[in-house]
């Protein structure tokens, strides 16, 4: 039987509490955890791939810097991430999100550390309130849709402008190339728009980066 508006509208009452609960249990754990950085990535990348290593080695360097990791709490590039905190004693964190196919959190998040969500909204709100900077390695649509949202809140000012950096730059140059030549060129973007975000393929220079950024201005959330 098909709900009645009555039954939706109640439905739509309660929801608000259910996503109440979600926000003040990130927003009441995660500023204990400290500076950290989002790190974002494929799920469907494999331990053998180059990118996963280069993922276990930035998370390293950036926890031996003293920043906590941030991830999807899956498998792929945020297992890595994950694994490279966790091999040097660093904060490891998960915000998992609750999928059809059920991802599981990944082994290497702490467990006083491991969030999970039935809201993606949420869960970005999430990975950008409490993030220091993003690296991105290379993924499909979810890293795409976290990229682009951190890039506009950055544009709009509504985040301030902390280091976004896209590793793997034979993966990112099509779409660099994309945004110089139509976006900017056609007037959709602005030219500096594209310096919002630095490419690399160093782990020292991702390390390099946010440490160079940080002795101009504070620690603190995005927002």
């Amino acid at each position: 039987m098909e709900k009645n508006w009555s039954e939706i509208k109640a439905e739509s009452s309660w929801l608000i509490f259910k996503i109440m609960s979600e926000f003040v249990d990130g927003f009441e754990k995660l500023p204990k955890v400290g500076p950290c950085i989002s790190i974002f990535g494929s799920a469907r990348t494999k331990p053998d791939n180059i990118y996963y290593e280069k993922a276990v080695a930035v998370s390293e360097l950036l926890c031996k810097e003293g920043y906590g990791i941030i991830t999807g709490g899956g498998p792929g590039i945020m297992e890595a991430a994950n694994k490279g905190a966790k091999n040097v004693g660093g904060k490891s964190v998960g915000l998992n999100i609750v999928l059809p196919h059920e991802q599981k959190p990944n082994e290497y998040i702490d467990i006083d550390k491991s969030f999970n969500h039935n809201f993606f909204f949420i869960r970005k709100v999430m990975f950008v309130k409490y993030a220091q900077a993003f690296v991105l390695f290379p993924g499909g649509f979810g890293t795409l849709d976290e990229l682009f949202e951190v890039v506009t809140l950055a544009q709009t000012q509504k985040i301030d402008k902390v280091p976004i950096i896209l590793f793997g730059s034979s993966y990112w140059a099509g779409l660099i190339d994309w945004l110089k030549n139509q976006l900017a060129t056609e007037g959709y973007i602005a030219e500096k728009d594209v310096d919002l975000f630095t490419i690399t393929d160093d782990i020292h220079e991702v390390v390099a980066t946010i440490n160079l950024h940080y002795q101009k201005s504070g620690l603190r959330p995005n927002f």
